[in-house]
C-alpha cells in the first residue's frame, strides 16, 4: 500500500480525525464511514502516544468485534505507511503495541462503563441499551481531573430523542458532562454531505429502495424522529387505502349521496386543503381531496366556494378551520352557504382532544377510505401525539416542506363533519363569477 494511511479518508472524516477536541460529537448518517475515521484516530493516537489507552463501547458482542477490525486495518495501514512502526498484538477484542498503548472494544453496559478509565468512544451511542446508566456510570470517570484530560468521541446516527446521545447533541452547552469547563465539538454528517464530498453511493436508488419516508430521515438525513409518538401508523393507514377513493373531485353531475366537507386553511408555507367523503352505507368515502398552494385568499375563497355550490344539493355539512389565517374565509363560507351548514372551529386544546381521536377511530374500526397516495400518507403518519408537562395529551403536526400534516386535518374536518347531526338546507347562492354565470344558464333555459 503505497498511500498514506490518511489519504484514504473522505474530507468529513478528515475533518473528524483532524479536530483534536477533547469532547467530541457527530450525528451522523449510517454507511458513511463514520467508525471507520473513529479507528483511524484511536489507531494515530497510540502511535504518536506511548502507553495510550482507549476504550470503544459499542451497541453489542458483534459491533464491538466488526470496530475492532476496523482498528485492525489501521494498525496494518499505519505498519506500511510509517517508517518504524512496531508490531502489535490483536486478539479479537483487544490491541496492544509495542510501545505500551492499548486497544479495548467492548459490547456496551454500565458496569462495563464503569470499569474503565480511559479515553473513550461511544460508538452508535444512540443505540446502547440504556444509555442514559452508561452515560451516568462513565461521567465520573471522564471529568475526574486526577485521571488526566481523557478524550471522549461519541457517534451515532440518530435513535428518536429518548436517550441520552440526543440529549448531548441538542445541549450546546454541555456544562453536565464537562466539568472542566471544556465544550462539545459537534460534527453533522447526512448522506448528501457525504455523497458531495466523494462517497461513491446514489441518492435515489437507495431512497426508492428504503421506501420508508421517516425512517429516511432519520437514518440518513440525520433527523430525530420520534416513532413511539406517532398517532397514525403506516399499516393503519394503509388498511383504509383503495383505489376505488379518489383525489378528483367529481363533476357537479356526479352520483353523490351525502356530501361532508373539511377545509384546513394554510397560506404562505401550508396548504388549504379540501377533503370531500361521501357516505356509502357505513363508510365514509373520499371523492376528492383539492389542494391549493400559496394562494392569495380570495382566489382560495372562490376555489373553495366552487366545489361547494358545485355540490351543494347533498351537502350535508362542511367544517372549517377558522384558527387564525382561516378566520377570514371560515366566516365568509358561512356567510355564503349558511351557519347551519358551514361549522367555524377553533381548534382548541378541547376541540383537538375531540377531533383526533375521532380520526384515529375511523381508520381503526375502517369506517373511512381514503385515496392511495404517498403525499396523504405521509400527512396522515405525520401526526404526534405526546403527553405535556401536566399530563395532558397533546396533538402536534410538525411543519415540513409540503406543509403541516394539513391534508391529515382536513380529513379529520371532513369526518367530524360527517358525524355532527345536520338538519335539512336551503340553497342559497352566492355572488361569484361562477355563481353568475349559472344563474344566467337557468333563467335562459
Amino acid at each position: 500500500m503505497n498511500a498514506r494511511p490518511a489519504d484514504l479518508l473522505l474530507p468529513y472524516q478528515r475533518a473528524w480525525v483532524d479536530d483534536t477536541s477533547r469532547f467530541k460529537i457527530w450525528l451522523a448518517s449510517r454507511q458513511i464511514g463514520k467508525s471507520f475515521a473513529a479507528a483511524y484516530e484511536v489507531v494515530q493516537d497510540c502511535y504518536r502516544h506511548p502507553k495510550a489507552r482507549w476504550v470503544v463501547l459499542s451497541t453489542t458482542e458483534r459491533q464491538a468485534e466488526e470496530f475492532m477490525e476496523k482498528i485492525h486495518q489501521w494498525t496494518r495501514a499505519f505498519g506500511l505507511g510509517l517508517a518504524g512502526a512496531p508490531p502489535a498484538v490483536c486478539k479479537s477484542s483487544e490491541v496492544r503495541y509495542a510501545n505500551g498503548s492499548r486497544v479495548v472494544a467492548l459490547p456496551a453496559n454500565p458496569n462495563t462503563a464503569r470499569g474503565y478509565s480511559a479515553h473513550l468512544v461511544l460508538d452508535e451511542f444512540a443505540f446502547h441499551e440504556d444509555s442514559a446508566a452508561i452515560w451516568r456510570a462513565i461521567l465520573p470517570s471522564i471529568t475526574n481531573p486526577l485521571r488526566g484530560l481523557l478524550k471522549v468521541r461519541v457517534l451515532s446516527t440518530p435513535n428518536g430523542p429518548q436517550n441520552a446521545f440526543h440529549t448531548l447533541w441538542t445541549n450546546e452547552s454541555s456544562k453536565a458532562a464537562t466539568a472542566s469547563g471544556d465544550g462539545w465539538s459537534r460534527h453533522r454528517t447526512t448522506i448528501y454531505d457525504a455523497v458531495a464530498a466523494g462517497l461513491p453511493v446514489e441518492i435515489e436508488p437507495l431512497r426508492q429502495q428504503f421506501n420508508d419516508p421517516h425512517g429516511w430521515a432519520q437514518e440518513y438525513e440525520c433527523q430525530f424522529v420520534d416513532t413511539t409518538s406517532v398517532f397514525l401508523p403506516y399499516e393503519l393507514i394503509q388498511q383504509c387505502e383503495s383505489p376505488a377513493a379518489s383525489e378528483a373531485l367529481p363533476a357537479g353531475g356526479s352520483s353523490l349521496t351525502h356530501a361532508y366537507v373539511g377545509i384546513d386553511v394554510g397560506r404562505k408555507q401550508d396548504l388549504t386543503v379540501l377533503w370531500l367523503l361521501d357516505r356509502l352505507g357505513d363508510v365514509l368515502w373520499t371523492r376528492g381531496v383539492l389542494v391549493v398552494e400559496r394562494a392569495r385568499f380570495h382566489l382560495q375563497l372562490e376555489a373553495l366556494a366552487q366545489v361547494l355550490h358545485t355540490h351543494q344539493v347533498v351537502l350535508r355539512k362542511c367544517c372549517v378551520d377558522a384558527t387564525g389565517v382561516g378566520a377570514m374565509l371560515a366566516e365568509e363560507l358561512a356567510r355564503r352557504f349558511g351557519t347551519c351548514r358551514v361549522e367555524t372551529c377553533q381548534f382548541t386544546a378541547p376541540f383537538k382532544e375531540e377531533l383526533y381521536p375521532r380520526l384515529r377511530r375511523a381508520f381503526e374500526d375502517r369506517l373511512v377510505r381514503i385515496p392511495i397516495s404517498c403525499a396523504i400518507r405521509e400527512d396522515l403518519h405525520g401526526l404526534r401525539k405526546l403527553c405535556g408537562s401536566t399530563g395532558r395529551l397533546l396533538y402536534q403536526a410538525p411543519h415540513t416542506a409540503d406543509g403541516h400534516c394539513d391534508r391529515a386535518t382536513a380529513l379529520a374536518l371532513a369526518l367530524r363533519a360527517a358525524t355532527e347531526p345536520s338538519p335539512q338546507f336551503v340553497v342559497r347562492p352566492f355572488p361569484s363569477k361562477w355563481g353568475a354565470a349559472l344563474a344566467q344558464r337557468q333563467r335562459a333555459a
